[in-house]
């Protein structure tokens, strides 16, 4: 059950944010100094509030245009089922390794081995070199002995995202579903007009909205937006694995994750959503910082589980 009102230290860790973090994200030159800046920013913040839990092991993953991890917690073995798993960054600032400790807690909880994919970064590589890189280790998993009903996609931020792109890909390719799909503050309007909006009543405590379009913008220059793989529609019948989809109430991209369940259930899929108390973007990932992400992490494990128990041969389309 998510609970009604957000813990004292949720709540001290937003204020905390406001004064230091969003005024910091809002300064940065959106250059190569400024964007190692934030890359090293965001990566501290990731490694003190969510580290890696001892014993985990990480193995890399080079194999052709596929590049990861594969993060399994203390006794977790290798077998037939596995949580894929998409960064966040607005396809700039993130990768594997600061997902690493997420990794390691979602595959502490449910005993699954993760498979962290490290696209590549944006303005380096503009779209879609992301979406395609999300793609390639999808088929890379199915390739290598993974049955689609056996594999659970998770994602967060701009990883929400690049996972729904990839769902409507599969759908379009006929290519086998996930059993299910788990999002942690899903991006979803890439141009931030309804992050922006909420931005303006409700400061987020992480970072500006104009900040998160900047970031944005350095993956999707030179597109149109409502290009239909950057302005995601789900039409109707689409044939779609399970979804919950988790987000702060407070936080600016709350209106995305309310968006994505309206498209879903509009188009006759199943989504659960879930809005926690609080403001802080992605706090699962922060659990030294917000409290909330433990139970938060907890649901998820029950979504897995359940996903993986009733998912079958039918998830594969046409």
């Amino acid at each position: 059950m998510v609970p009604a009102q957000a813990s004292r230290q949720a709540r001290l860790a937003a204020t905390a944010s406001v004064i230091g973090l969003r005024r910091i994200n809002g300064l940065l030159p959106r250059n190569s100094v400024g964007i190692q800046a934030g890359r090293g920013l965001i990566a501290g913040v990731m490694a003190a509030f969510g580290p890696t839990l001892p014993g985990t092991r990480v193995t890399p993953v080079r194999s052709g245009a596929v590049r990861g991890e594969w993060v399994r917690a203390a006794g977790v073995a290798q077998g037939e089922r596995a949580i894929y798993y998409i960064h966040g960054s607005g396809y700039v600032v993130c990768s594997a390794r600061t997902h690493r400790g997420l990794a390691s807690r979602l595959s502490k909880l449910t005993g699954l081995p993760v498979f962290l994919i490290d696209y590549r970064l944006a303005p380096e590589h503009r779209f879609p070199a992301a979406a395609e890189d999300v793609e390639a280790g999808y088929r890379w998993l199915l390739d290598n002995g993974y049955r689609a009903e056996n594999l659970v996609v998770g994602g967060d931020s701009a990883g929400g995202h690049l996972a729904l792109d990839l769902l409507l890909q599969n759908a379009t390719r006929g290519i086998a579903q996930p059993a299910g799909v788990f999002m942690f503050s899903p991006l979803m309007d890439l141009t931030l007009t309804l992050a922006q909006r909420r931005d303006r009543a409700l400061p987020d405590p992480m970072a500006p909205a104009r900040t998160g379009r900047r970031l944005i913008e350095l993956y999707t220059e030179g597109q149109q937006p409502d290009s239909p793989r950057l302005r995601l529609t789900i039409a109707s019948g689409t044939v779609l694995p399970p979804l919950l989809v988790q987000a702060s109430e407070g936080e600016m991209l709350a209106d995305d994750a309310r968006h994505l369940h309206d498209m879903a259930v509009a188009a006759g899929g199943r989504c659960e959503l879930e809005l926690w108390p609080g403001r802080i973007h992605v706090f699962q990932a922060l659990p030294l910082l917000v409290p909330e992400a433990v139970p938060a992490l907890r649901r998820t494990r029950e979504f897995i589980a359940t996903a993986l128990a009733d998912a079958s041969p039918l998830t594969k389309v046409g």
